[in-house]
């Protein structure tokens, strides 16, 4: 069958075989929050706060960090390719220690670095700026109160410092994404107050510099969330300006702007003047509310462009949704295979002949062949990528998935 479909490609001018090795080379960063609600490890009441909300109750949550391991080692064991994890500062290997966000250490997070490299993963961190007493007012790095600013600016400064040292024992740099939860309900009076402190506290956090090869900043915007309906402070025009200006990568959220507007048709603008990007791969419906990735047009665009515009060394493809109504070792999967799908259909596309109608100013070709690619034998190749992998094709995944409810999130009280 693969034979069958490299000779259909072949007559397209497409390479099945650089396809698939460019596949096996671009990793998904997992999150680690799909596996528990957003839970972490901290002890805490569980009050998420910041806008963020979680729906549903379907048995099996992760409780422990080694329930949490065994099941994201489930997740992997589904999906081909290689990958990363995304982990949160909540999520801290604390012992049942105390220990309050200013004051993690490395040692807190030893544990997942050894993990990963038995898993031979990467890994990418965030600082937790919600879910937390000093962020119950909706303010962290531009809250009026210096004493507010201080916490979370150091917090944020130790997770830059701890994620430089995950990327140094991986050898792979981690992406250390800053995202904050800061705005209103209604309409401010001083808008222009709270985006000054706030890039006064991020310049105080990125004021080290620190080896890009083993750590990469990144700053996440967002459009609006429960609480902050009227006011965002870090929106998409701060960040992208604050990005542009100090050069660290810009973070987009495929949930975080207007439920009718992509973010596909923002990445070759970005691309122009920042160093890197980050994508949180996620599915907003009505507002941000991280549904399970889907193989739909709106995946499909965010990958045809990074491929259109050669941008995979450049970006950083991670997910971010949690879902709690259905089985959470089958949201994973399934949302990470459809990103990993919508990837591969864009590598299959028949660039070359795309874009040499195009310059021709043959648009009518170049719709032909748009719409030729559809009914391509992409599935083909999916099926191969999975094979070469061990994993199991879409057949076998939900089948793969109940095995695992049966055996071990049945038992889980």
């Amino acid at each position: 069958m693969i034979d069958f479909a490299k000779e259909r490609y072949a007559e397209l001018g497409v390479d099945v075989e650089a396809a698939l090795e460019a596949m096996a080379s671009t990793p998904i960063s997992l999150h680690c929050w799909q596996g528990d609600d957003v839970g972490g490890f901290e002890g805490g009441d569980g009050e998420l706060g910041g806008g963020l909300a979680v729906t549903g109750n379907y048995p099996g949550k992760a409780r422990t960090i080694d329930e949490l391991r065994l099941d994201l080692e489930k997740v992997l064991s589904l999906l081909p390719g290689n990958h990363r994890l995304n982990l949160h500062a909540s999520y801290g290997d604390f012992g049942g220690e105390k220990v309050d966000r200013d004051a993690i250490e490395l040692k807190h997070f030893q544990s997942w670095i050894d993990w990963c490299k038995a898993q031979g993963l990467g890994l990418d961190f965030n600082p937790t700026c919600f879910g937390h007493e000093k962020a119950d007012d909706g303010f962290t790095l531009s809250s009026p109160d210096k004493g507010i600013r201080d916490f979370w600016i150091e917090h944020c400064k130790l997770c830059r410092n701890i994620g430089a040292a995950m990327g140094e024992q991986l050898g792979s740099a981690c992406v250390t994404n800053v995202w904050i939860p800061d705005g209103m309900k209604d309409t401010p009076a001083d808008r222009l107050g709270y985006r000054q402190r706030l890039e006064a506290s991020l310049d105080t956090v990125f004021a080290e510099k620190l080896d890009t090869a083993k750590n990469i900043d990144a700053v996440e915007s967002k459009l609006f969330g429960i609480g902050s309906e009227s006011f965002v402070v870090g929106s998409h025009e701060f960040y992208l300006g604050y990005a542009i200006k100090n050069q660290t990568a810009l973070c987009l959220d495929a949930g975080h702007f207007h439920p009718t507007e992509g973010i596909a048709e923002k990445i070759s603008s970005v691309l122009l003047y920042v160093p890197e990007l980050l994508l949180h791969v996620s599915r907003g419906v009505r507002w941000d509310s991280d549904h399970v990735v889907l193989f739909d047009d709106a995946t499909q665009a965010i990958m045809a462009e990074l491929v259109r515009c050669d941008a995979l060394p450049r970006t950083h493809i991670g997910l971010d949704f949690f879902d709690a109504s259905i089985n959470r070792i089958a949201a994973w999967a399934i949302g990470t295979r459809a990103a990993q799908k919508s990837l591969l259909l864009a590598l299959l596309e028949p660039r070359e002949k795309l874009r040499a109608a195009e310059l021709a100013g043959d648009y009518t070709q170049r719709l032909a062949l748009l719409e030729q690619a559809k009914a391509m034998p992409w599935g083909i190749v999916w099926e191969e990528f999975c094979k070469r992998n061990d994993v199991p094709a879409d057949q076998g995944l939900i089948t793969s998935v109940q095995d695992y409810e049966k055996s071990v999130l049945s038992k889980r009280s």
